[in-house]
């Protein structure tokens, strides 16, 4: 996880801290809302990242993107940062997973395209 955590912070600007936070929520976010196998297959395929949704875990209150959004924010992230951030990971996913598996992963879920 060290590795997508450094992508984020030196290809969106963001705090090593928030950049470890936006990684699990991002994870847990897609755990909840995916496809369940895939998303953990994905997780597995990244050292520390079950740590990372672990440390995450908490309601998301409003569902489904809006609610994740809600949470990058308060986690301190604008509306650029959790497209940059949401990119960075589908990108990082992508090189690990291959493009057929997140492509399942982000198709499943509604309205998460509008972030990429």
């Amino acid at each position: 996880m060290d590795e997508l955590v450094d992508r984020l912070v030196a290809n969106v600007g963001i705090d090593k801290a928030i950049a470890e936070k936006s990684v699990g929520i991002i994870l847990a976010f897609l755990l909840k809302e995916g496809p369940t196998e895939k998303v953990q297959a994905l997780i597995d395929l990244t050292p520390g990242a079950a740590a990372a949704v672990e440390a995450s875990q908490g309601g998301f209150g409003i569902g489904g993107v809006m609610g994740v959004g809600t949470k990058l924010m308060a986690a301190g992230l604008g509306m650029g940062q959790i497209q940059g951030v949401t990119r960075e990971i589908i990108a990082y996913s992508r090189e690990k997973a291959g493009e057929d598996a997140v492509g399942e992963i982000v198709g499943s879920i509604p309205g998460l395209s509008q972030f990429m």
